[in-house]
């Protein structure tokens, strides 16, 4: 499964207009939860704007049994069979045929035992067509199927903080919805037992890239909720690896000059700045400011 870790969205920080770039969960659910290949809902592909962290993460699929794959032994209609597996047959990147496909399914087949699995593939594609209302329809409706559902709690709770207004009536709401989901992601991925048949590599890669990309989600929700400390903590746990996201840097250097922290906010932008993209002139612009401001800053008591 490819997932890119951009998708071109202008959002507004700290009331400057930013060009952060929108990047997708690495956890993308699979069709079926483990039940046959095809269209992954996997956010990358040929349309995907370059630039960020491209990763091949595999699907894990669903964390609790119940939603079958494929070859479940379970008694279905062949016809409801055949419906599934065209949709699992669909290009990755083919996202206008899945989402015919996927709605036709769910409005075809209202008792079907893949409904959460669909659910959870119209909301990466909806995703991917930034249609924003859909992909939280559609994810709302994959976790009331199934709680724990880590790729679509990880995407719902990174996409709210992303796509603010401020100005909407339920931002706090809103925001408060993310938190949850993303703490409750990372909860499921603590105790997430390896599925059959994957590595132990495979499995910790993808499982650290998840949780990477839960930290990212609560670090700009706190960033939102102008709590620095709360978002430098998580956006310090999303930038460690090594490829970090450079908006995760630059919001993390505009965390530790709310905190005073000024040789930190240099070294948060100037990572960023090493990185290319719409980010980069800014951030070497406030890495040398905020390196003015560290050496002016007096030294701290003993």
């Amino acid at each position: 499964m490819k997932s890119s870790r951009k998708l071109g969205i202008a959002a507004a920080i700290c009331g400057l207009v930013v060009g952060l770039s929108f990047a997708s969960p690495v956890f993308a659910q699979g069709h079926g939860g483990g039940g046959g290949g095809g269209s992954a809902g996997s956010p990358g592909g040929a349309n995907a704007p370059s630039g960020g962290k491209n990763e091949t993460t595999p699907d894990m699929g669903p964390i609790q049994p119940g939603v079958p794959g494929l070859g479940d032994v379970a008694k279905t209609d062949p016809a409801e069979d055949a419906d599934y597996k065209a949709l699992a047959a669909v290009k990755a990147t083919d996202y206008d045929q899945q989402i015919t496909l996927g709605e036709s399914f769910v409005h075809k087949w209202v008792d079907s035992k893949y409904r959460e699995s669909v659910y959870a593939e119209l909301m990466h594609a909806y995703f991917q067509k930034q249609d924003f209302a859909k992909m939280y329809q559609n994810g709302d409706k994959a976790l009331a199927l199934n709680p724990d559902d880590v790729s679509v709690l990880v995407q719902l709770g990174w996409v709210t903080p992303h796509n603010y207004d401020p100005n909407d009536m339920d931002a706090a709401k809103k925001l408060q919805k993310a938190e949850d989901e993303l703490k409750h992601g990372l909860e499921v991925l603590d105790k997430m037992a390896k599925p059959a048949g994957m590595t132990d590599e495979v499995f910790a890669k993808s499982k650290a890239s998840a949780t990477e990309q839960a930290h990212s989600g609560l670090g700009l929700v706190y960033f939102r909720e102008q709590k620095p400390t709360e978002s430098a903590a998580e956006l310090e746990l999303s930038t460690k690896g090594t490829t970090p996201d450079p908006a995760d840097l630059y919001v993390l250097g505009r965390d530790y000059e709310a905190l005073k922290k000024f040789g930190d906010a240099s070294s948060a932008y100037t990572k960023c700045a090493e990185i290319s993209g719409p980010l980069q002139t800014r951030c070497k612009q406030r890495a040398d400011q905020t390196k003015q401001q560290a050496a002016a800053q007096p030294a701290a008591k003993p």
